[in-house]
């Protein structure tokens, strides 16, 4: 019987502001053709009352949407306008990387790999075999031997130098290096000396290609 009676104190006290609400607006209402439903929440208690969704400032009373259902749809509908305003900022793509760059940040995973004669990785290598296993792990077979590998490919003139290009040394080609792209190189040197990146112009250059 408590709650009953609680209840019901609930809602008349929800009616009896509503109807404060409800009168007081309508004194100041403007003239308008149509009528907004004022309701109590909670109950089946309504009125209309002539034009007080345009009071001005009732937009800016405590819980007004509950009480004005015209105003709660205004409400619902201005938040979705403006939703829809706002503007879709696009992630620019990222660059894609090509196959030298490719090429490039393999080799530098061996920096600090130990020189062996005749090595070709993936623990150690020598100048040709480290060239190869770098463009193996990037999906292209090269030859094997330093002469070989400056006698095929693309011939490539220094000012045109493209990450990943292997550079050739010395007058027999006996050694080969790939090209960073910021004037140096990557290569296993020798005996004593790890994979390491060094100046492109540290040796005499014998050529350059590219596969």
């Amino acid at each position: 019987m408590a709650n009953h009676r609680r209840q019901n104190n609930t809602v008349a006290r929800n009616f009896a502001a509503a109807t404060a609400v409800a009168a007081g607006a309508t004194l100041i209402a403007p003239a308008v053709a149509g009528a907004a439903e004022v309701r109590v929440p909670n109950s089946n208690y309504a009125v209309d009352i002539q034009g007080i969704e345009n009071v001005p400032g009732i937009q800016n009373v405590p819980g007004a949407d509950q009480w004005i259902s015209s105003l709660a749809t205004a409400q619902d509908t201005y938040s979705a306008s403006a939703a829809s305003n706002v503007p879709t900022v696009e992630t620019p793509a990222a660059p894609q990387q090509t196959p030298g760059e490719k090429i490039v940040e393999i080799a530098r995973t061996k920096i600090g790999s130990p020189y062996v004669y005749g090595a070709a990785g993936p623990s150690a290598f020598d100048c040709s075999g480290f060239t190869s296993w770098v463009y193996a792990q990037a999906g292209k077979s090269i030859p094997r031997t330093s002469q070989a590998q400056a006698g095929g490919g693309q011939q490539v003139p220094l000012d045109q130098l493209q990450p990943g290009d292997i550079v050739a040394f010395y007058g027999g080609a006996s050694h080969v290096g790939i090209y960073t792209g910021n004037g140096t190189i990557i290569d296993a040197l020798n005996d004593g000396v790890p994979v390491g990146e060094r100046p492109l112009n540290m040796m005499p250059i014998h050529s350059a290609v590219r596969f």
